[in-house]
C-alpha cells in the first residue's frame, strides 16, 4: 500500500504570516478560481485528496491584532465546504474530496444527504471529516446559550455517525432501476426506513438519496482524547493525528489500532495521517530562508494572540524571551492540539517568543523542512515506523509552496517506491485502500434477521 498524501486546501495556507507572503495569492478570501488551481496542482501530483476544515462561526474577535491578521484556523472569508467541494467536482477526476461537518450543531439527516450527494457528484471520493466542535462560541450561532458539554458532544457524535450510516443503507445498490419500458422508476422492494429513536435524535428515513458510490463516504476525525480515540476506532476510515515527534506519534498510532478489536474491526480498516508543514526548496538553505521569511511576517503582538488561542492561556502577561510556563496542569486548547504545544514547549525549554515562532507554521503538528531529499527522508522514516500511514501536508505559501512540494518531494517518494505514480482506483476508497462497506439493511445478515 503506498503512502497516503492529503491535501490542506485552506487558501490562506497554515502559517499566520503566509498571506502575506509575496509569492502568496492576492485577495484569498472565497475565491473559487483559487481553489480550482489548488485541486489541481493536488491531482497532478496524484495526491489521495483534497481537505477542508471549517468551523461555524467568526472567531478571535477579542483578539484584535490576530483577528485583523487572521489565523489560519479561523477562517472568517471562505466557502461552505461542501458547496465548494461539489464546485471542484466538476474540474478533477480522481482526487478525493473530503469536507468538515459539526456532530454538535448539525442534524444526521443533512449530513447524510449532503455528502451522499457529494459523493455521487464526484462519482466515488467523497469524505466526512467527523468532529463535535471545540469552539464555544459557535454554540451562539445555534439558538444555544452555552457550548454543550464536553461528554455530551461525544456521546450524540456516536448517535449522530450511526444514524448518518444508517441513512447511507437506506436503499440497495440496485433499487434505482430506472426502466423506461417496465416503467418501474425503484424497486419498492430494495428500501428500508431507519425508524432510529434514541437520547438524541429521532430519524424515520429512508434517505431521499440512493446509495452513494462507495457505500459510506470515507469518514475521518480528529479527536485524540480517549473518547476521540473510542469514537474514530468506531466510527472511522481515517484519523488525522497530531503529535510533535515521531515517538509519541507511534504510542497514538499503536494506541488507535489496538482499540479497532474491540469493534471487530482489522488494523488496515483504519489509516492514520500525521498532520504535518512541509517547507522545501531547492536546497536546506532556500527552505530556511522561506521559513524565516513568513516568521517575519508575523509581528510579536498577533504571534502573542496566536499562542493564547492555541493554549486556550492568556500568555501577553508572560516574558516574551522568559520561559514558557508549565501549563500542564491547566486546560489547555482545542482538542489535543493545545496539549502537543504546552510538552514541546516544556520538552525543548522554549521561551515564550520561541514557542510562538514554533507553533506558526504547523499549529503544533510536525514539521519537515529541508530539501527534497531531506524531507522524503523525514516522510519515509514516519511512515516505515509506523508513526502513520500517511501525512495530511500542509506546504506555505499557496500555491507557490504546494507545487513545489509536488514537484520536488513527490518524484524523490516515488523514487523510493513509496507514493503512486497513477491513481490506481475509481473511488477514495479505492485509492486508501478501504474496503466497501456492505449495507446493513440488505445484507445476508440482514435478511436473516428479517
Amino acid at each position: 500500500m503506498p503512502m497516503i498524501i492529503a491535501a490542506n486546501a485552506n487558501a490562506q495556507g497554515s502559517h499566520v504570516g503566509e498571506w502575506r507572503h509575496p509569492d502568496a495569492w492576492d485577495r484569498p478570501a472565497s475565491n473559487i478560481e483559487n481553489a480550482v488551481r489548488l485541486a489541481r496542482i493536488a491531482e497532478e501530483g496524484k495526491l489521495d485528496l483534497l481537505f477542508l476544515a471549517d468551523g461555524n462561526g467568526v472567531r478571535n474577535m477579542d483578539k484584535p491584532d490576530l483577528f485583523a491578521a487572521t489565523s489560519p484556523s479561523d477562517r472568517p472569508g471562505v466557502f461552505e465546504p461542501v458547496t465548494l467541494l461539489s464546485a471542484l467536482a466538476m474540474v478533477t477526476k480522481h482526487v478525493g474530496l473530503v469536507a468538515t461537518t459539526t456532530t454538535t450543531y448539525d442534524e444526521p439527516w443533512h449530513v447524510a444527504r449532503r455528502f451522499a450527494s457529494l459523493d455521487h457528484i464526484s462519482g466515488g471520493r467523497a469524505g466526512w471529516n467527523l468532529v463535535t466542535t471545540s469552539n464555544p462560541g459557535d454554540a451562539l450561532n445555534f439558538s444555544h446559550d452555552a457550548h454543550v458539554e464536553r461528554g455530551d458532544r461525544y456521546e450524540r457524535a456516536f448517535e449522530f455517525a450511526e444514524i448518518v450510516k444508517g441513512l447511507w443503507d437506506s436503499w440497495a445498490d440496485d433499487a434505482f432501476p430506472q426502466d423506461k419500458a417496465s416503467g418501474r422508476f425503484l424497486d419498492p422492494a430494495k428500501v428500508r426506513a431507519l425508524n432510529h429513536a434514541g437520547k438524541n435524535f429521532k430519524v424515520a428515513g429512508p434517505l431521499n438519496a440512493p446509495r452513494p458510490p462507495q457505500g459510506h463516504p470515507v469518514v475521518f476525525s480528529a479527536g485524540q482524547s480517549e473518547t476521540g480515540k473510542d469514537l474514530s476506532a468506531r466510527h472511522a476510515d481515517c484519523v488525522f493525528a497530531i503529535e510533535g515527534t515521531i515517538e509519541r506519534a507511534r504510542v497514538l498510532y499503536k494506541d488507535l489500532k489496538d482499540r479497532l478489536e474491540k469493534y471487530g474491526r482489522s488494523p488496515d480498516s483504519l489509516k492514520i495521517l500525521s498532520g504535518v508543514t512541509i517547507i522545501v526548496g531547492e536546497t536546506a538553505a532556500e527552505a530556511q530562508r522561506i521559513s524565516d521569511e513568513l516568521d517575519d511576517l508575523v509581528p510579536p503582538a498577533v504571534g502573542l494572540d496566536y499562542l493564547s488561542k492555541m493554549t486556550g492561556t492568556k500568555m501577553s502577561g508572560y516574558p516574551l524571551d522568559g520561559p514558557f510556563p508549565d501549563l500542564s496542569g491547566e486546560h489547555v486548547g482545542p482538542t489535543g492540539i493545545g496539549k502537543a504545544i504546552v510538552a514541546k514547549a516544556l520538552e525543548q525549554k522554549m521561551t515564550v517568543r520561541e514557542a510562538y515562532r514554533s507553533i506558526l507554521p504547523q499549529m503544533a503538528g510536525n514539521l519537515f523542512k529541508g530539501s527534497a531529499k531531506e524531507v522524503a527522508d523525514q516522510m519515509e522514516q514516519w511512515y516505515r515506523q509506523e508513526a502513520c500511514d500517511g501525512f495530511m501536508v500542509a506546504a506555505p505559501v499557496v500555491p507557490v509552496g504546494m507545487e513545489r512540494f509536488v514537484r520536488l518531494v513527490v518524484p524523490e517518494l516515488r523514487r523510493r517506491g513509496l507514493f503512486r505514480t497513477e491513481y490506481e482506483g475509481r473511488t477514495l476508497r479505492d485509492n486508501l485502500g478501504l474496503a466497501r462497506p456492505a449495507n446493513r439493511s440488505f445484507s445476508p445478515t440482514a435478511k436473516a434477521a428479517e
